[in-house]
Formats: C-alpha cells, sequence, structure tokens
C-alpha cells in the first residue's frame, strides 16, 4: 500500500492537455499560483491578464502565453481582448484589491475604486469569457475568486467584503444562465492566504518591520481554528479541481477554503 500511494503521488496529472485559459490577476499570489499549475498540467495557451507587467513577464510559463496589460476594470481591455477569446474553455476571475476603514470613514471614491475591480471588474471578465464559451458551442468552466469575508461579516474592510459577497453571487446567478450552454460556474472563498495583498495594509507592514513578515503572518492566523494561513498554491488546487473535468457536476457552488475562519 505505502508503495503504491507514492507512485500516486508521482503521477503527473495533465487534465488541462490542449486547453485555453484565461486568468486575471495573474502576476501574483492566486493568479500566479493558478497561472502555473494550468501550465504544468498541460494548458495549450493562457491569456494573463494584470497591471503587473513585470510580475506577468517574471512567470516561467512553457505553454504559449498572452500578456493583457491593465485594469480588468477598463471595458476597453475587453472589447480589445474578447475576440482573440475564441475558443476559451477556461476562466479564472481572480484580480481584486483590499481596502481599509469603516463604512462610516471610508471615502466614497474608495468604495468605488474597491467595487470597480473586484466587482465590475469580475462581472467584465466573466461576461467575456462566458460569451466565448457559448460562441464555441462547447461550453467550458469559469471560477470566481471570492472570499470568506464575503460569508462572515468583518470589521473594517467593508467594500472589500461587499464586493466579494456579491461576486459569489454572480457566480450562482452566472450558473443557472451558462448550464444551456454547458458552462459552469463557481467561486471560492479563502480565508487568510499569504500574498502580498497583505503589504497594502499600514498595519501589516508596520507589524512585518517589527516582527518579521513570517511572525506577521503567522500573528494574523492566530485567529484562524487552523492556525495558519493557507498557500497561493494550495488555493489554485481548489481552483483546478472545480474547473476540470474532475469538478463537472459542480456548479454554483461556492468553495470556503478557510481554516474553520468562518466556523
Amino acid at each position: 500500500m505505502p508503495a503504491r500511494s507514492s507512485a500516486l503521488s508521482m503521477t503527473k496529472l495533465n487534465d488541462f492537455q490542449g486547453r485555453n485559459a484565461l486568468v486575471t490577476g495573474a502576476a501574483s499570489g492566486i493568479g500566479a499560483a493558478c497561472a502555473k499549475l494550468l501550465d504544468e498540467r498541460g494548458a495549450a495557451k493562457l491569456f494573463l491578464v494584470d497591471v503587473d507587467a513585470a510580475g506577468l513577464e517574471a512567470l516561467d510559463l512553457a505553454c504559449e502565453v498572452e500578456h493583457i496589460i491593465g485594469s480588468v476594470a477598463d471595458q476597453a481591455l475587453w472589447a480589445d481582448l474578447e475576440p482573440r477569446l475564441a475558443g476559451l474553455d477556461h476562466a479564472i476571475a481572480n484580480a481584486g484589491i483590499a481596502s481599509g476603514g469603516t463604512l462610516a470613514e471610508i471615502s466614497f471614491a474608495d468604495w468605488k475604486r474597491v467595487l470597480d475591480v473586484n466587482l465590475d471588474g469580475a462581472y467584465l471578465t466573466l461576461a467575456a469569457a462566458m460569451r466565448a464559451m457559448e460562441a464555441s458551442g462547447k461550453g467550458g468552466s469559469a471560477v470566481i475568486t471570492s472570499s470568506s469575508t464575503g460569508v462572515k461579516a468583518v470589521p473594517g474592510i467593508g467594500p472589500y467584503g461587499v464586493s466579494k459577497a456579491a461576486v459569489a453571487h454572480m457566480a450562482r446567478i452566472a450558473a443557472l444562465e451558462g448550464a444551456a450552454s454547458n458552462i459552469r460556474v463557481n467561486a471560492i472563498a479563502p480565508g487568510g492566504v499569504d500574498t502580498n495583498i497583505w503589504d497594502s495594509s499600514d498595519a501589516f507592514r508596520e507589524a512585518a518591520a517589527k516582527h518579521g513578515r513570517e511572525a506577521a503572518i503567522k500573528g494574523m492566523a492566530a485567529g484562524t481554528p487552523s492556525g495558519r494561513f493557507a498557500s497561493s498554491e494550495e488555493i489554485a488546487e481548489s481552483i483546478l479541481f472545480m474547473l476540470s473535468d474532475a469538478g463537472s457536476n459542480i456548479t454554483g457552488h461556492v468553495l470556503v477554503s478557510d481554516g474553520g475562519f468562518t466556523l
């Protein structure tokens, strides 16, 4: 039995062989982990979208790659890109930005800035991807990155939590609308993940400067029952399961992967 288990663990999955996929927010964190995993598992072509050109260039991928530099909230970006998405099989709407401040204190400009990327950008991504999948006649699958803060109320991050709750519900609506065209849509709601999104928080930067980044992350994870934050690679594995044929009976689902944070 141990020998068989070891042999299975060494088997390389090739379940995205020849497939084309779109990933937004692909220059770092969960998006970069998804791009790398899709490449490792046989993807033929990846459309990678991010505002960080250098981050996209730093990805070392073997498959054909098209870099699209710009904001997912830019309608002109999608008008230019959508004709090139013909034959698209999969999409990961992952781009997002963080926020801080209570609802009573945050400015309307900051509120709009977060929802512009996290909600409007996810909508533009999903709409373009679904149109491409429907036009192909073969369907496809998509996953939207939500958050456990869209499930459990957390003070001080109003626009972020609201945007993530909204995209989770958008995934359910899209799943119903896409079913007739064999398009599956799901969402993932991670808890704490060790990505550079934390670096946009003044409080986190102060803690990291004082104690070191690893200690700061560990301190933040202390309130999670598992006692740790997930890695980007762990979340990417769950996303690719829902995208893949192995998840062919899953649609309209919001997978919470949070180490017990929402319990």
